[in-house]
């Protein structure tokens, strides 16, 4: 169906080509992208049939490295457009006065997904697409270790789930801190670090890449990832046994695209949002290797059974609206944090939840006021935090991380403090959950 209309809109789209003299000299259009090749082959194809000469060269960089890359080269960008999942991350480059303002053309697309605007109201990126986060499982894995299916974020912290849990570090994934920062926005601060390092506790990794998650899942390696949908609904498309739930702490926001300031090529990148935008664009995300969710919302009536509709589905309509500027203010803490307090002292917070699991196990059996105690100490100290979500927001901290190559002095003093307290905490939260053992002995 969607060669039909890729060829239908081929004619007007190559006229808005034609207008660019870059596009006559070149016809290449460059995207920095986090998008995996599963994602930008097929769109490419269509683009470049629907645009006859335009071709479309994509380079791939993980959010973070993509928009550092573009301030690095911003004196001799060569660079047409930025495409990528996190909106905390346009407003980075827009903050930055990296991104050039373009209004596209495109009728039919939806205002809002779920409680969140579609389109940067000042008009620097555009939604193409939108997306939410939760919980995919291996049924035959699950099935095999008769363990459970999870509904909520706390039940992957669950002594069932121990060593069955995978995630991406959110330094290097940009999908991974959207899913954190929306666990902190919906929860709070504090309860949504516990929350978060709980679920940590029962972890079989820490991945580099978002789409290390889902491949260890579909291949049977972990029974449990944290992702963004469409790696759930794509792996459904391939085949995978393959389940995904969205948890009532979530949120669906765009996925994006925008212009880059001094763009070579200017008239061939709003070529490209406009196919992206288009009816033969929207039809290509229900791709069974990309299945993403349209924010054109009559393609939804193309669209397999069963394939989520942001749109009349209710259980989509009233979740958490995600605060954008917020998580710009904080990226590189929270990421800088978890790296420091998880990523890196995975071992010792394993061991320390290991340890309760036991506690609670021994508990159920025979009920020790003293033991419950410790326990409830060890779970604070495990949950404690070193900054409080103002300072991680301050002025002073968002300083110390400047994106620079060398890290400044303040961000190795702050990760030597950070991961110095986690050493301290988890260590002491491992010594009163044995001490708890002993008691119930």
């Amino acid at each position: 169906m969607f060669r039909r209309s890729a060829l239908a809109l081929a004619a007007p789209l190559a006229l808005v080509l034609a207008t660019g003299s870059a596009v006559a000299q070149t016809g290449k259009v460059t995207v920095v992208t986090s998008f995996s090749k599963d994602v930008t082959d097929p769109i490419k194809k269509a683009f470049e049939k629907a645009v006859p000469g335009a071709a479309l060269e994509v380079q791939n960089r993980n959010t973070n490295a993509g928009v550092k890359f573009l301030e690095e080269t911003k004196s001799n960008n060569q660079v047409d457009l930025f495409w990528a999942s996190a909106p905390d991350a346009f407003e980075v480059l827009k903050g930055k006065k990296l991104l050039a303002a373009y209004k596209p053309k495109a009728t039919g697309i939806a205002e809002k997904v779920g409680s969140y605007p579609v389109n940067d109201k000042d008009g620097f990126y555009s939604g193409f697409a939108a997306s939410g986060y939760g919980i995919m499982w291996n049924e035959r894995y699950v099935k095999a270790k008769k363990l459970p299916s999870p509904k909520e974020w706390q039940d992957l912290a669950q002594p069932p789930y121990f060593d069955h849990v995978s995630i991406s570090a959110p330094s290097r994934s940009g999908t991974t801190h959207l899913t954190i920062e929306t666990i902190l926005q919906g929860e709070g601060w504090d309860k949504g670090w516990r929350t978060i390092k709980d679920i940590s506790g029962n972890l079989r990794q820490v991945t580099d890449r978002s789409f290390g998650v889902p491949e260890a899942v579909n291949s049977g390696q972990v029974g449990y990832g944290i992702v963004i949908d469409f790696f759930a609904f794509s792996s459904q498309g391939a085949g995978f046994p393959v389940k995904f739930v969205y948890p009532s702490v979530t949120t669906l926001v765009p996925a994006n695209v925008g212009i880059v300031a001094n763009a070579p090529n200017k008239a061939g990148a709003e070529a490209f949002i406009e196919f992206l935008l288009s009816p033969a664009g929207q039809e290509v995300l229900l791709e069974p290797t990309i299945r993403r969710l349209p924010v054109r919302p009559e393609t939804y009536a193309k669209a397999p059974a069963g394939y989520p509709n942001p749109f009349k589905d209710k259980n989509l309509q009233g979740l958490l609206t995600f605060n954008a500027e917020l998580s710009e203010s904080r990226t590189a803490a929270v990421d800088t944090l978890f790296d420091q307090l998880i990523t890196f002292q995975l071992e010792p917070l394993k061991a320390a939840t290991k340890a309760l699991h036991e506690v609670d196990a021994a508990l159920a059996k025979k009920d020790n006021p003293q033991a419950r105690a410790l326990a409830k100490e060890a779970r604070d100290l495990i949950a404690a935090m070193p900054v409080t979500d103002a300072q991680a927001a301050s002025p002073e901290i968002k300083a110390a991380f400047t994106g620079a190559k060398e890290k400044s002095s303040r961000q190795a003093e702050l990760e030597q403090q950070w991961s110095a307290f986690a050493k301290e905490k988890y260590a002491a939260a491992k010594a009163k959950a044995d001490e708890a053992l002993k008691l119930l002995r």
